[in-house]
């Protein structure tokens, strides 16, 4: 078996023998070296070049985001961010994956070894999606701007067996995805107008940095996007990632569509899930709705999918040239729920098309 090599660049020391010690103990993974910042970094790496570097973002010398710049550049590699869980530190991390990064791992300002000890699977797991990721469509997004635990399914936020409402006008998109999906997301919600269908999301990521991410949207984009608070109003031109840490579920009020922010267990591996988001959105939206599951590790939203394609929604996955990781979309495509797949750069239009009535 060929193992991941990997190149931790952290400047605490505690860090790096923590990030080691944690990653050496999967077979899968070779750590084949530590660095204190890219400048040592990139000594190391001329004599063996690593499938995935393991960053900070916040270093003496040079800082993370001006080494991941000049890797894209030079050499697409896939590039782990383990990022305080600060605000500070939340919109630097936006900045690394704008650049190219592939995923996020928080660490916190306190019970640092401790923290990184009982997450020690998440980290794992986020550097085996990078060794998976396509590198060529890492250096077009950059140069365009728990021991594994038995699943638990949707039913656990939400029961299954539900049908959708009475029939409403009012339209709903409905979008997921992970690892890759925050470049994805850039680029879908941008090309959409001021005026679009009410948008609700879950994107794979640590508690902190969902605000951030949002915010940074929203300063791209046309329509409004913001990070999702219980209660928000689903309404047009508006986008709602649901937020780090909590699930998101699509609610209706006579003809009124809103959020709810709950808590629970992850489903799918995950909170928030894409599993449970769709899941809601078959029972509220029914055939109101349009779901679509982007680049991502893993099978999180592909039998929620099913079900708004049961419910009679129309369903969209991205093809596997233009993910990053073409994991969960695969998943999707396997269970037959997938009425089109579309490269990343058509699936603004979809969502226009359908806001449009085609």
């Amino acid at each position: 078996m060929t193992r991941i090599k990997v190149l931790i660049v952290d400047d605490s020391a505690v860090v790096r023998q923590v990030l080691t010690a944690n990653l050496s103990q999967d077979p899968g993974i070779e750590v084949i070296g530590a660095a204190s910042d890219p400048v040592f970094a990139m000594t190391k790496m001329q004599g063996q070049w690593p499938d995935v570097i393991v960053l900070d973002v916040e270093m003496p010398r040079m800082d993370g985001i001006t080494f991941l710049k000049q890797l894209m550049s030079v050499r697409p590699t896939p590039v782990v961010i383990c990022s305080t869980l600060t605000e500070k530190g939340a919109e630097t991390t936006m900045q690394a994956l704008a650049a190219g990064a592939v995923s996020i791992v928080a660490k916190p300002k306190l019970g640092l070894k401790q923290f990184l000890q009982d997450d020690s699977e998440s980290l794992v797991t986020a550097v085996k999606a990078a060794a998976r990721a396509n590198l060529r469509r890492l250096a077009v997004s950059a140069a365009a701007l728990p021991p594994v635990q038995a699943k638990l399914t949707a039913d656990a936020i939400l029961p299954a067996g539900v049908h959708a409402m009475a029939e409403t006008t009012d339209r709903v998109i409905a979008i997921g995805t992970s690892t890759g999906g925050t470049q994805a997301l850039e680029v879908v919600l941008s090309a959409l107008p001021r005026v679009c269908p009410g948008i609700v999301i879950v994107q794979h990521m640590p508690e902190k940095f969902t605000g951030a991410f949002a915010a940074r949207l929203n300063n791209l984009c046309q329509a409004e996007v913001r990070e999702a608070v219980n209660g928000d109003r689903v309404m047009p031109g508006r986008a709602l990632i649901a937020p780090g840490g909590r699930h998101m579920l699509l609610k209706r009020s006579g003809a009124r569509y809103y959020v709810e922010i709950v808590d629970g267990p992850p489903v799918s591996r995950h909170r928030p899930s894409v599993d449970v988001l769709f899941r809601s959105v078959a029972k509220c939206a029914g055939k109101n709705a349009l779901g679509i599951i982007m680049t991502g590790m893993g099978d999180d939203g592909a039998k929620g999918l099913k079900e708004m394609h049961d419910m009679g929604a129309r369903t969209v996955a991205q093809d596997e040239d233009s993910c990053v990781v073409y994991g969960m979309p695969k998943e999707a495509v396997k269970l037959g729920c997938v009425d089109k797949e579309l490269a990343l750069g058509r699936i603004a239009d979809e969502i226009i098309g359908y806001g449009g009535g085609r």
